[in-house]
């Protein structure tokens, strides 16, 4: 299996220049945009020479393709893959999925049990109390000398 070509990264023009400007691509449509009138300096512009090969596309990392799971029902039949358990899926229903896909010598990519994805659900019992900070005693200011009072003004009477 061959891998991935390398694509640069697709971004607005003027990115490093104005605060405002965010790291996205959104398509160039003005009249006198250079990055649309394909000016070199403003960077590549994404097209269709970009595309993978079919065999890739879709493909994770490991070489295997990827399958977003909803229910333990959609896990029934599968063979060569890595399954995503979809965010919407509660802590109940993943630990089953994860139980079937164990079962199956299905690879989880967002399991909780591997250490990569944190748990859902954190009893507010095992949260370590903050620990109080010593106090460190600073040393006493000097007192500021007595101002004299300023002379009145002569244009102000008092």
């Amino acid at each position: 299996m061959t891998t991935k070509k390398k694509k640069p990264k697709f971004n607005v023009l003027n990115l490093g220049f104005f605060k405002s400007v965010k790291a996205r691509w959104r398509r160039p449509r003005g009249t006198h945009n250079r990055k649309r009138m394909k000016q070199k300096w403003t960077g590549a512009s994404p097209h269709i020479g970009y595309r993978n090969a079919l065999a890739i596309r879709g493909v994770h990392p490991a070489g295997l393709r990827e399958v977003l799971a909803h229910n333990v029902q959609e896990l029934d039949g599968l063979k060569n893959v890595v399954v995503r358990i979809a965010g919407g899926v509660g802590a109940r229903k993943r630990k089953a999925m994860e139980e079937k896909a164990k079962a199956m010598s299905l690879r989880i990519l967002n399991s909780g049990s591997d250490g990569k994805a944190p748990s859902k659900h954190v009893p507010k019992a095992a949260k370590p109390a903050p620990a109080a900070k010593p106090q460190a005693q600073k040393p006493a200011r000097k007192a500021a000398p007595p101002r004299a009072p300023e002379p009145p003004s002569p244009g102000i009477k008092r």
